[in-house]
């Protein structure tokens, strides 16, 4: 990812709660030389020696087979917004857009036994919706091995990230007070969610 100087983000733990937090990412894979693409939730496992992404495929998906061979690019990017010339103090400026975007490279492990599938599954549902693993329980065994044989469990180790967070540091705080007001009163969540970030440079 190309990260001019006054952009970068290279705080490790705060890109990985970045991930965590908007977990929804796109996973990159190449097939022939023609990038595949698939949007998953991903469960961020840290420990302290690995980061590891982990998700699922629908098994007709055919990503998956190319994910333990090739290098995969995860890419987390939410939120954004567009930022209006209106609010700098020169007139000679142009639009923009302020975003965050965490860059995640590493080849994938599929999971193959019913045990890795199902911790993984479980693993899932408690960060998204723990409140789920209950119902999740007491559904039968068929039902559940069911669901086990269509997907494609697998993980991905971390071997490189990169972040970039571009939250105008390159204006004035004037600047950036006036972009905060401006986002803060849209009825925009993500843009509300990107004033969050500006305001805590």
């Amino acid at each position: 990812m190309y990260i001019p100087n006054s952009f970068k983000f290279e705080d490790r733990q705060a890109m990985i709660d970045f991930m965590k937090k908007y977990s929804f990412a796109t996973i990159i894979t190449v097939k022939e030389n023609i990038p595949v693409a698939t949007q998953l939730p991903f469960y961020i496992q840290q420990t302290d020696e690995h980061l590891l992404l982990r998700s699922h495929f629908a098994i007709a998906n055919e990503q998956a087979r190319y994910i333990q061979e090739n290098t995969s690019l995860v890419i987390f990017s939410e939120p954004h917004a567009y930022i209006s010339p209106k609010h700098y103090d020169k007139r000679e400026s142009v639009p923009t857009w302020d975003y965050i975007a965490i860059h995640a490279y590493g080849k994938g492990r599929i999971l193959e036994s019913e045990a890795e599938k199902i911790d993984l599954l479980e693993q899932t549902i408690k960060f998204y919706e723990k409140d789920y693993l209950e119902q999740w329980n007491s559904l039968s065994d068929k039902y559940k091995n069911g669901m086990i044989r269509g997907i494609v469990a697998f993980e991905l180790e971390v071997t490189g990230l990169q972040g970039q967070q571009k939250l105008s540091q390159n204006k004035t705080q004037e600047e950036r007070n006036r972009i905060i007001n401006h986002l803060e009163q849209t009825g925009n969540t993500v843009e509300k969610d990107i004033a969050v970030y500006i305001s805590k440079l």
